[in-house]
């Protein structure tokens, strides 16, 4: 999560309250005042829910509109802390242990399937 109050703020607005503004103003433009009053009629557990569920396609759509306008400004860019892991030499050690293992088996199963290291060599019958 943002650790910027200001952040904070906006990813809220962005994923919680423009949905929910949007499904408003849609109910609005389609039905009037009943329309968005019918959202809390008591029919839904969860009628802010309900109404973010509805707004979520608009909101994504205007969310991407601001991010080819300026990258970031509609879908916030999280911060993410990455730092180096330094390697274990044993990993290196067994890491050409198995690949050494996978090319014996490569070389055993060329023989068995009787090709050489032709490249040009597609199998027996070729």
């Amino acid at each position: 999560m943002a650790t910027d109050p200001l952040d904070a703020l906006r990813l809220t607005l962005m994923q919680d309250v423009l949905p929910v503004g949007m499904a408003v103003v849609e109910r609005a433009r389609r039905g009037g005042p009943q329309e968005v009053m019918a959202a809390f009629d008591g029919t839904a557990s969860d009628p802010l829910g309900r109404l973010r569920n509805e707004g979520e396609p608009a909101a994504s759509q205007l969310r991407d509109s601001l991010d080819r306008l300026q990258p970031g400004l509609g879908n916030p860019v999280l911060r993410v802390e990455v730092r180096d892991v330094p390697a274990d030499p044993r990993d290196a050690d067994e890491l050409r242990e198995v690949l050494t293992r996978i090319g014996q088996r490569l070389d055993l199963l060329e023989r068995r399937l009787g090709l050489d290291a032709d490249p040009g060599n597609l199998g027996p019958g070729s």
